[in-house]
């Protein structure tokens, strides 16, 4: 038994060295020189977080979102959060794309509801929707995604409809 733990301890440092480091280096992309990165996940959801723009008038206005794509993560959005960075938001793709409405149901910080059309462009802007409000607000024609952001960050940004998003 003896000869069996001094043979296995080697092995288990090894591995608790690996999983405290990080474990392999980062995968090298096919441009030399560039490390790939991996997804990102929101600490608090466990969403994967993307990079999303919004340009307008020719300036691009950058966020990381969490990506809620599963039925059970848009239901649940972003209720019962009480902060977001002022950068940071969260998107809801919807498959296939179709006239929306959302509500704040058990949301606590007020938020800027955007609706992007198929042209990926910003269809129409719910601004400051009240937190805890059951009133549905409504898109203004089909969109592939809705994206939520800080309430009043739209305008603070200059960001309203027709301006593009990419994510």
């Amino acid at each position: 038994m003896r000869a069996a733990r001094s043979r296995l301890f080697p092995a288990l440092a090894v591995l608790c060295l690996a999983a405290v480091s990080g474990g392999c280096s980062p995968a090298v992309s096919e441009a030399p020189g560039k490390v790939a990165q991996a997804r990102a996940t929101h600490p608090e959801s466990g969403l994967a977080v993307v990079p999303l723009a919004v340009t307008s008038a020719g300036k691009a206005h950058n966020f990381r979102v969490e990506l809620a794509r599963t039925g059970f993560e848009q239901s649940k959005g972003l209720m019962f959060r009480t902060a977001m960075g002022e950068d940071e938001g969260m998107l809801f793709p919807l498959n296939p794309p179709r006239m929306a409405s959302f509500w704040m149901k058990n949301t606590v910080i007020p938020l800027d509801i955007i609706y992007i059309g198929r042209d990926r462009r910003i269809l129409n802007i719910a601004a400051n929707t009240v937190p805890y409000s059951e009133e549905l607000v409504y898109s203004e024609g089909e969109a592939v995604a809705v994206l939520e952001l800080n309430g009043g960050r739209a305008a603070e940004l200059g960001i309203g409809p027709g301006d593009k998003v990419t994510w």
